[in-house]
């Protein structure tokens, strides 16, 4: 049935209650119809075929929020999305599979995050200390820019500037996963527009001779029958902490001199060149049948989860309290820098993916940059003579008036 949509003539529409529903046509719009209810209730719908030619019917609006007008609009505009070539029905239902964003973490971000990355569980601990409360609940689409932005604000306020840097990366990351993977019809990132400065913390201890030996002296003399081994391997090859702790019998080739590490940090493997001081070492560790692992707890044949306490005994009867176990990966690199290797050479022996991770040991050897500057002092003087530049202009400070 068709009739020209006013609001009386809508207003006056019943159906029977053995119908349950009918449906009437609008006369001046194309697809336009109303659904009436025997209840009562009235709903706008356009009625249009998909690409496959199945009649279809998109809900537009409940009939007592809008008017016949504004319902014309709404349906010429659908229909124009129509022909542009995109699905309407498709739309409404990503919108209605939208997961809330701790359904999203748990059940998408967090077993993808564990297929490859190694610091899963670092993840879990800032989703469930920061952003579940925030914005949990929500819906991934109902996210914006303001949301972010008081997750932020109430972040800053509890924890240090370089973990707000860590949990926004984080945020931002899976909502760029929810994009890639078009959840929920999800177009957009919030994070995007928030700029977040990039703090960078990078701590520079470094041991000199006097202090390396004062630590080994004091590591010699530790409870942990293991730590004279342990300390030692990580200055003599500048390895990770948890790469020498889970270092295996079958991982070094001691003919060849290298050690295989078989799953770094960036998670590829990598060899280390051994030195004699480090072939040595290997030898003086008692190595104990069935046993796997080089640097294992003598208890329990398997690697040390933590070595901290003997550690910390130890750095403290040293007086180098402010040493941390990876400022040793570091005091490595300086001894290479100060003996005059090549900043390749330094970011290929602590595995490092690209030289600008490298770069910060790059003002350690002043011996070298003091030889270069003597360089230019040599062709200088050798160009002017002594006296040329003896009697060079002196710089003088100019007043400002």
């Amino acid at each position: 049935m068709k009739i020209p949509f006013t609001k009386l003539n809508i207003d006056k529409l019943t159906c029977a209650k053995e119908l349950g529903r009918a449906f009437w046509r609008d006369t001046l719009c194309r697809g336009l119809l109303v659904e009436v209810r025997s209840t009562g209730g009235k709903t706008y719908y356009l009625s249009y075929r998909d690409t496959r030619g199945k009649q279809r019917m998109f809900k537009l609006a409940n009939a007592g929020d809008i008017t016949p007008a504004q319902a014309r609009q709404l349906c010429d505009k659908r229909r124009m999305q129509l022909a542009m070539g995109e699905d309407i029905a498709d739309e409404r239902q990503a919108a209605r599979s939208c997961p809330r964003v701790d359904e999203f973490f748990y059940e998408q971000y967090l077993p993808y995050a564990k297929s490859y990355k190694r610091s899963w569980d670092t993840d879990v601990s800032y989703y469930e200390t920061h952003i579940r409360d925030c914005i949990g609940e929500l819906h991934m689409d109902s996210v914006g820019k303001r949301e972010v932005i008081v997750l932020m604000q109430t972040a800053n306020q509890r924890i240090a500037p370089s973990s707000a840097y860590r949990l926004f990366v984080l945020v931002r990351y899976m909502f760029n996963l929810a994009v890639r993977w078009n959840v929920g019809g999800i177009k957009q990132n919030p994070t995007s527009g928030y700029d977040l400065p990039r703090i960078e913390n990078h701590r520079e201890r470094y041991l000199n001779k006097e202090e390396t030996q004062r630590l080994l002296n004091a590591i010699n003399r530790s409870r942990n029958p293991m730590l004279r081994f342990i300390i030692p391997m990580l200055l003599l090859t500048g390895a990770r902490k948890r790469e020498v702790l889970d270092a295996r019998w079958a991982d070094f080739d001691t003919e060849r001199r290298f050690w295989r590490i078989p799953y770094t940090k960036a998670g590829t493997e990598r060899h280390v060149p051994l030195s004699d001081a480090a072939l040595a070492l290997l030898r003086s560790i008692p190595r104990r049948s069935n046993c796997l692992y080089v640097f294992a707890n003598p208890n329990t044949h398997q690697p040390y989860v933590s070595i901290y306490y003997s550690w910390h005994s130890a750095r403290k009867e040293a007086g180098l309290a402010d040493v941390r176990v990876h400022d040793l990966r570091h005091s490595f690199a300086s001894f290479l820098v100060n003996a005059g290797c090549s900043l390749y050479e330094v970011q290929k022996l602590l595995g490092h993916s690209s030289a600008k991770m490298t770069q910060r040991y790059s003002h350690l050897n002043q011996t070298s940059l003091l030889r270069a500057v003597s360089l230019a002092q040599d062709y200088v003087c050798s160009t002017a003579g002594a006296e040329g530049i003896s009697t060079m202009p002196a710089v003088t400070e100019r007043k400002v008036s």
